[in-house]
Parts: C-alpha cells; structure tokens; sequence
C-alpha cells in the first residue's frame, strides 16, 4: 500500500510533469532538425550531437519552473511556449534565408517595421502548429492530471541544473573533438546550431553580441597596423591597360534585386529568352560582362551588397553594418569621388528609413537621397517593397538630369523581389512550371526587371548620358534558397543540387560598361568585394593607400578567387562548402582534404581582418594620403518641400 501511495504521488509530482515537459520539448526540437532544417550532418558523431542538443536547453530552462512553489506548471508552461516560439521564428526564417535569427536581425527588424507581410504568409503552413503542440498538451496536463501535483522543488532544481550543465560540456567536448575552434573560428551559424543546438546558439549569439559591442571601446590606433600591414602585402595593382581609362566619366551602379546569374542566356521551354536584354548586353562586346562573379552578402542581404560595392569591406557575420555600425568612420567610394569633383546620389523607391539608409549613406558621403518622396507612390505604381522597376525608372531620370556632372549614382531596384508575385497588368511572360510557386513566379518578374533595365538604358542613350557613362550592373544576392532546390534542379535540369552546383547559384552576374572601352566575356572569379577597386582604377584612382579587401578584377595579378560570408571559397580548382573540398567541375570530394585546409584558413583570415575593421572601427585611426575624413553632419537628406504624404508600402528585413 505505502509503495502504491508514493507511486501516485510521484505521478502527480511536478517533477513528473517536468520530465513530460521536458521530452516533448526533445521530440518537437529534433523532429524540426530533420525536418526544416538542412544542417550537413556527415557522420554518427554528428547525428549523436543532433540528437542531445535540446536536451540540455529544456533542462535547463524549463528547469527555472522548478523553483517556484505557487506557480511551477505555470511557469514551465510559459518557458516551453517561448522556446517554441523562437524555434518557429527560426524556421520561418531559415525556409526563406537558410539561417537564423540574431540578435542584430531582431534589431534590424525594429527599423525596418518588422512587417514581414505576404513574405512571411508565404513561408508559413497550417501544419506549422505541429511546434506548438506540446504547449497545448501541457496546458491540457497541467489542467487535468497534474492540478494538484505536489510542489517540493527547490531541491529538485539543483540536481536538474547540474545534470544541465554536465550534457551540456558533454556535448561542447564532443563538438571541439569534430569541429576543433568552433566557437572562434565558425563563421557559418548553420555548424554551431548543428553541434549546439538553436537554443544553445541563442546564448552565444547574445554573448558575442556582447563581446562585439564592447570591441570599439577597447581598440586604439595600435590595431589597424596589422591590418595595414595585410593590406599592403594583398595590394592589386591596376592593370595599365585600363587604368584611368574612364577618368572625368559619369557612375551608374544598378542593383539588380535577387537576380542570380543562371538566368543570363535561361530560355523557357517554348525557347523564349528570360532576360533577353541582359543577355545581348553580356554579349555585345562593348561591356565586361563577369560569369564566374559571386554574391558575398549575409544576414544583411541588399544592404550587405551595398556596403561590399562601396567599401571593399566585407559585411558582418551577424546582423547589418547599415543597422548596427551605421556611426563608424568610413571611407567609401562617394566620399572619395566627392573630393574629385563628383556629385553623389542615390534614388530608392522605398522610404529613407528602409534598412536605416538615411543615417548609413551620410555615414558614406552621399550628397543626396531621392527616396519615396520624390517618387508617385500611387498604387498602380507599388507593390509590396516598394515602387515597381519601370515608373521607378522612368521617373528618376529628370532628378538624373539635374544632378551636376560628373555624378556617382545608385539605383535600387525593387520588383524582382521574394515572394516574386506579378501583378497581371505588368507582365503577359509565363511562368515557369516546376512544382513550386516561388520559383515559377521569379521568372516573370526577372522578365519584368529585365524590361525596365532596356527601358533605363534607352532613356540614358535618348538624352546623351549614355556615351559619358561609366554603367555597373550586379546582382545583390541570391533570390532562391536552398529550400528550392528540389525546383531548381529541374530549372538546370540536374538530378539534383549538390554543394558545388548550390555554390555555383551564388554566382550573380556583374556587367561593367564604359564608353570606348573593349569588354567581353570575363571568366576570372571574384566578389563584390572587388568591385569598388575595379571602379576606382577605371576612374584612374589607385587604391592602394585605402584599406580594402578587394581585388581588381581586370588586374593582371587578381587573385581568382572568391570568399563567402561563412568562410567557404570558390576558385577554378577548389569550391570550398562546409569545410569539405570538391573538385569545381565534377562535384566530387578532392583527395587528401587535409592539404587544403591551410588554404582556407589563409583565406578566412580575411574575414578576421575586415572584422576587426568593421567591429572596432578601425577606420577613425587611419587616413588615407590625400583624403579628407568627412563630416556625416553635413549631409541631410530632408525630403521634396511640402511633400508630407507616406502612402503605406512594406518594409521588411527580407530584402
């Protein structure tokens, strides 16, 4: 009798209701890991990591409940229901991204709005309930058979909170023997959520965040010797035979939305050409047209393009410079020219407070920002993100005009954006037919982008621009994800994505056309990286006093190779994913894989340099000969006068 007494009262005891809690957390978190989440596991290892992570987390967490008295199911409850919503955050998220939320994209969601609107509805399935089914189990338990559980836990939590911590250096011990240095050498989030766990990876992201907050405190002018230092010994010098050879020309950078370069020359099933004018453009002869160019953006997408263009720096591993370091001393392209002469300007058919634009351009020297504003917001002309590619362009070209030459411009395209939808009145191009919604649609709004560049360039011949232009055309970052690939491999018609041909879609195309220069076909690797010390040498500006990552894509001594946010690399002879080597061509794992780890390593180096610039704003300790640091104070960007109507458009982290 005794022993059947303490049976029923064990079953009833919030510790039991605590283990529940605790193996529902396990079951719905490893089930999202297979499910949503393409993590890379290679080996049994791997696979064991996988599967213990959570453990620790629920331990741990939902533990807290167990040093109530009054409130313990309650509280738990409430623990469970905050764990599963940032899971959900994350999978949302990783389906359109693949990756995860930090701490800088929360932020970056509070200045952009944080309205993910039709993205976000297109991300999410009535199935998705599945991530909060043991929130409900456990308020039906916690209602019925546990409403009177005993409450004895103080003691109780000591014992849980050790057992926490011990499978969680458990699992530490086991990831630093597979991934030696992952917590100081993983720029991918996707290998410490692998070996850690989401939660897990939470905790660091915060402490890191922490960490990088505290770095520009603590640096002095000592700091940047050692980048200077790498810099002078990476130097590119410029090719002879271009060098200067658009000096005193006009600048147009056209940021080409989501546009991925395997579209250039993609014909539909009934031979209709895509992009038939990006395609005579990369063929006319007349322009740089770059096949083997590659997005090297992260968390900060559209803005990360914009900052790698204009500062030959790389982005931040987590979150957006334009968010987070928008008050560093930069030394950027329109503030360089600004002291040749240029007037700078940049024209987005979305508000200046998008992607905190209106603070990070004065950062980088811009005279003017010819935003919404200044644009017919009517709703024909609007769609999700913002102004639709073809009045957008149509009307830029009277504040163009009137812009004093020579100029540097910018202008940001809007329409080719996730989740790609058409309005039907704007296009009469097919959609593509392979299984998925989002990738069918990118081929009409890549047609309808493509369109309004014919448009833009016809209007610029029209009015004499054209022939006194330097024209730079890219892709800002990819437009389809890995959660596509079953599609996509039916668009390349390819039994399947493997890492090589999915490195191979970060390929964006790059055009560079400069009036009375030769182009052509160019097949040498690089990044948006090296763009800016391209122009520059175009525009007979040496870079080689400025710190820069970049290397000159027509030099004669470019590097031939381009690195990604995350640390992997693509050259002719070895893509780098994951940190596995494949032959580029035939998509098989090289022999003897340890001889290119040192390779990598020297490359990733990089990315520690352009890090220690960008988090420690090493810019203010350094001035380049001849350049004069600027004042971000004198330049305001106030608005058309008497223009106080904001129509209502979507502003969303996503782009």
């Amino acid at each position: 009798m005794e022993k059947v007494g303490l049976l029923k009262r064990f079953e009833k005891s919030h510790i039991t209701f605590f283990v529940i809690a605790v193996v529902l957390f396990w079951i719905k978190t490893y089930a999202a890991y297979q499910i949503e989440f393409k993590l890379g596991i290679d080996n049994n290892l791997q696979k064991f990591l996988l599967a213990i992570n959570p453990i620790s987390s629920g331990l741990f967490f939902i533990g807290l409940g167990l040093l109530s008295k009054k409130h313990t199911k309650k509280i738990m409850i409430i623990i469970n229901f905050v764990l599963s919503f940032l899971l959900y955050a994350n999978i949302v998220y990783y389906r359109f991204f693949n990756d995860f939320i930090t701490v800088p994209v929360i932020m970056q969601a509070k200045t952009n709005a944080g309205q993910l609107g039709d993205s976000a509805n297109s991300l999410m399935s009535p199935l998705d309930i599945f991530y909060f089914t043991d929130t409900l189990i456990l308020i039906v338990l916690a209602l019925t058979i546990f409403k009177k559980a005993s409450a004895k836990n103080r003691k109780s939590y000591k014992i849980v909170l050790l057992f926490a911590v011990t499978v969680f250096l458990f699992n530490l011990g086991l990831a630093e023997k597979d991934r030696p240095q992952l917590l100081t050498r993983s720029f991918d989030r996707n290998y410490l959520v692998k070996y850690l766990g989401a939660y897990n990876f939470t905790i660091l992201d915060v402490i890191q965040n922490i960490k990088t907050s505290s770095q520009r405190a603590l640096a002095s002018s000592s700091d940047i010797t050692t980048v200077e230092n790498y810099r002078k010994a990476h130097y590119t010098a410029p090719n002879p035979a271009y060098f200067g050879k658009a000096k005193g020309m006009n600048v147009i950078y056209v940021s080409l939305e989501s546009f991925q370069n395997f579209m250039i020359d993609y014909k539909m099933p009934n031979g209709q050409e895509v992009t038939p004018f990006l395609n005579s453009l990369a063929h006319d002869g007349n322009t740089f047209y770059f096949d083997n160019f590659y997005h090297q953006t992260g968390q900060g997408k559209t803005s990360d393009a914009e900052f790698l263009m204009e500062n030959s720096l790389y982005p931040l591993n987590q979150g957006a410079v334009f968010i987070n370091k928008a008050q560093n001393t930069y030394q950027a392209t329109p503030a360089i020219l600004g002291q040749k002469g240029y007037t700078s300007a940049v024209f987005h058919g979305n508000y200046k407070t998008f992607w905190n634009r209106n603070v990070m351009y004065r950062a980088l020297g811009y005279d003017q920002f010819f935003d919404a504003e200044y644009y017919n917001m009517s709703p024909e002309n609007i769609k999700n993100y913002g102004m639709k590619d073809k009045p957008y362009f149509q009307e830029s070209m009277s504040m163009l005009e009137g812009l004093k030459q020579p100029f540097y411009t910018k202008f940001i395209t809007l329409s080719n954006h996730f989740p790609f939808e058409m309005d039907k009145q704007d296009t009469n191009f097919p959609a593509g037919d392979f299984g998925d919604s989002v990738v069918n649609n990118y081929f009409q709004s890549a047609h309808y982008m493509d369109e309004a560049l014919k448009q833009f360039f016809d209007a610029l011949k029209a009015d004499g621009l054209y022939d006194k232009t330097v024209i730079v055309l890219y892709g800002d970052h990819y437009g389809l994800s890995e959660n596509h690939n079953k599609a996509m491999a039916k668009v390349l018609g390819v039994p399947k994505i493997t890492p090589t041909i999915n490195a191979k879609l970060q390929e964006v195309p790059l055009y560079i056309h400069v009036p009375g220069v030769k182009g052509g076909v160019q097949h040498q690797f690089g990044g948006e990286v090296d763009v800016r010390p391209t122009l520059l040498h175009l525009l007979g500006v040496d870079t080689k006093d400025y710190i820069e990552f970049g290397s000159d894509l027509l030099s004669k001594d470019h590097r031939n190779w381009a690195l990604f946010r995350n640390g992997d690399y693509v050259s002719p002879q070895v893509t780098e994913v994951s940190g596995k080597f494949y032959n580029p061509d035939t998509g098989e794992l090289l022999p003897n894989q340890s001889a290119y780890k040192s390779i990598n390593d020297k490359i990733s180096t990089e990315l520690q340099m352009s890090d220690a610039v960008v988090n420690k704003d090493l810019l203010r300790f350094y001035t380049p000969k001849g350049f004069k640091p600027i004042d971000p104070n004198e330049y305001q960007y106030l608005g058309p006068k008497g223009n106080t109507k904001q129509p209502k458009v979507q502003t969303t982290g996503a782009q």
